[in-house]
C-alpha cells in the first residue's frame, strides 16, 4: 500500500443498507481486529439519506460525509420483469445517479471509486465464457437494455474521468448475488429471494412452489457475503482501471431448477416443485470467466452455495416480518 493509505480513511458506501452493503458489513465485522490499524471510517448511505438522482442532495452528502474512498452500489435494481417494464425509468434514474456520485466523487477529491456494475452489461450475442474485455462489443439483452445501458456508462465515466482528470474510479463486475438482507418483493426481486419468498408462502400454504420460465437457463450466484469481502479487497488492492469480474468459476455455474431444488431443501418444503413454461426465462446463459480474479487474489475461496442458501433462508424466515418484501 502507498504511504497516503496510512492516513485515517472515510469509506462511504452508496446503496448501503441493501444487500451487497450488509454483505461488505458482516465482513468488516469477521475482520474487525485485522483492520483496526488503518483507523478507518465507513459510512453506509440508504436511500432514506438521500436521493442521488439529485445533484444537490449527493452533494451535501459528500459536504458532510467527506469521504476519502467510495464504494458505489446504490441504483434503481429489479428482476427481469421490472426491467422490461420499466426501461426508461431504469436508464434514466441510473444514469442520474451514476453521473451524481462520481461528479461528486472528482468534485470532493476523492481517492478512489469503486463501484458495482451487472453481468447484464455485456453482449447478448457473446463467446463463452465472458471475460472482461467483452463489456462493449455489441448490444445487451433487449429485456434489460435501459438498465445495462446505464450501468455501462459507469466503465465510460471511469476512463473519462480518468483521462481527463486523472481520476482512481474503477468497477466490479459481480454475478447474480443473493444472502442476507436481499428484496424479497414476489414479482420485483432477482432469482433467489424471490424463490425464498415463494417457497416459504407455499410450505406455509401447503401449495405447489409455482416458479417462472423452464427452469434450464444457467447462472453463476455469488453470495453478498464473499462479495462484500471482495470489494473490500477490491478497495484496498485493485490498481486498474479496467472492470474487474467478482464471481465463481464457470464449474459453479448452477441451473435455476437445481437452485429451487436447494431452497426447497434448505426450507424443508416437501411439495412438489411446477416451472409455468408459459413467462419469458430471460437469457439462457451468460457465463463468466473469474481467471483474472484469481490470479490476483489466489487465496480467496467462496463459501459453498448448499451453505449458503441455508443462511439466506433462514435470515428470511427468522425476519420474514421485516424483510424487504
Amino acid at each position: 500500500m502507498s504511504s497516503h493509505e496510512y492516513k485515517p480513511r472515510v469509506v462511504l458506501v452508496t446503496g448501503g443498507s441493501g444487500l451487497v452493503g450488509k454483505g461488505i458489513e458482516i465482513y468488516l465485522k469477521s475482520v474487525e481486529e485485522q483492520r483496526a490499524p488503518l483507523k478507518e471510517t465507513w459510512v453506509f448511505l440508504s436511500s432514506r439519506d438521500a436521493d442521488l438522482t439529485s445533484y444537490e442532495q449527493t452533494k451535501a452528502v459528500f459536504d458532510r460525509v467527506k469521504p476519502t474512498h467510495v464504494i458505489h452500489l446504490a441504483a434503481k435494481v429489479g428482476g427481469l420483469f421490472k426491467n422490461m417494464r420499466l426501461k426508461v425509468e431504469m436508464f434514466r434514474d441510473n444514469i442520474a445517479i451514476n453521473d451524481n456520485v462520481l461528479r461528486c466523487s472528482y468534485e470532493s477529491g476523492v481517492e478512489k471509486v469503486v463501484s458495482c456494475l451487472s453481468t447484464c452489461i455485456f453482449p447478448d450475442k457473446i463467446s463463452y465464457p465472458i471475460n472482461e474485455t467483452q463489456v462493449h462489443l455489441g448490444p445487451p439483452h433487449f429485456s434489460n437494455e435501459g438498465y445495462a445501458y446505464a450501468k455501462r456508462m459507469i466503465d465510460v465515466l471511469n476512463r473519462a474521468y480518468h483521462e481527463e482528470y486523472n481520476c482512481n474510479f474503477t468497477s466490479v463486475i459481480p454475478t447474480n448475488i443473493y444472502g442476507p438482507y436481499d428484496n424479497y418483493h414476489l414479482e420485483d426481486s432477482h432469482v433467489i429471494p424471490g424463490m425464498i419468498h415463494k417457497c416459504y408462502l407455499a410450505k406455509k400454504n401447503g401449495t405447489d412452489l409455482v416458479l417462472m420460465g423452464t427452469g434450464k437457463p444457467l447462472r453463476q450466484f455469488v453470495y453478498s457475503v464473499d462479495l462484500g469481502a471482495l470489494l473490500v479487497w477490491t478497495l484496498d488492492n485493485y490498481q486498474e482501471l479496467t472492470p474487474l469480474i467478482l464471481s465463481v468459476g464457470e464449474k459453479d455455474e448452477v441451473s435455476i431448477a437445481e437452485v429451487a431444488n436447494m431452497v426447497a431443501e434448505a426450507m424443508d418444503f416437501k411439495g412438489k416443485i411446477v416451472f409455468d413454461t408459459s413467462k419469458a426465462d430471460g437469457q439462457y446463459k451468460k457465463t463468466v470467466e473469474n481467471t483474472k480474479l484469481l490470479k490476483l487474489h489466489p487465496e480467496f475461496k467462496f463459501t459453498d452455495m448448499k451453505v449458503a442458501i441455508k443462511e439466506s433462508v433462514k435470515f428470511f424466515e427468522e425476519n420474514y416480518e421485516t424483510a424487504r418484501k
